[in-house]
């Protein structure tokens, strides 16, 4: 279900750097070699969107096993990402700040809703050359099924 992106499969994935809950600088182009889901959620603070991220950091061992860094992005700021990431007790997974420019990184995939000033609900792979293998957008209320991500990433 791709036919909002902007990317399709097998496309370069653009190059992007955001901060995370700790204020870490996270680049794409420093992950070569490592897979990568960006896991993208509407709004911190929201019931779904907790679980989706909660799903990430339960299952952290198991994208490690397979090579993955899952990576919890949404428009809001650092500040938000790092008390919600206490809240929801998430200390592994990077929960990535797509602020400012605002939804910037949303808007290049072709993810982001204008008219509510935030991203679709995306899980988005990226293969170890950083090539895009992996797409599905779910409906706003829909939660991301983890195993069908981990079931991609084994093969």
């Amino acid at each position: 279900m791709t036919e909002d992106m902007k990317l399709k499969i097998g496309d370069d994935a653009p190059d992007f750097t955001l901060f995370d809950q700790n204020k870490n600088e996270i680049k794409l182009a420093d992950l070569k070699g490592k897979k990568i889901l960006l896991s993208f959620h509407p709004l911190a603070w929201t019931g779904v969107c907790a679980k989706q991220m909660q799903s990430l950091e339960t299952s952290f061992d198991k994208f490690e096993k397979l090579n993955t860094i899952p990576l919890g992005v949404s428009v809001d700021t650092v500040p938000s990402k790092k008390a919600w990431a206490e809240h929801l007790e998430i200390e592994k997974t990077s929960l990535l700040a797509d602020f400012w420019p605002h939804g910037n990184l949303a808007k290049i995939l072709g993810i982001f809703l204008e008219e509510k000033g935030i991203s679709k609900r995306v899980n988005i792979v990226i293969d170890e050359n950083q090539k895009i293998s992996f797409v599905k957008i779910y409906d706003i209320p829909e939660l991301p099924d983890i195993e069908e991500i981990l079931d991609f990433l084994a093969k």
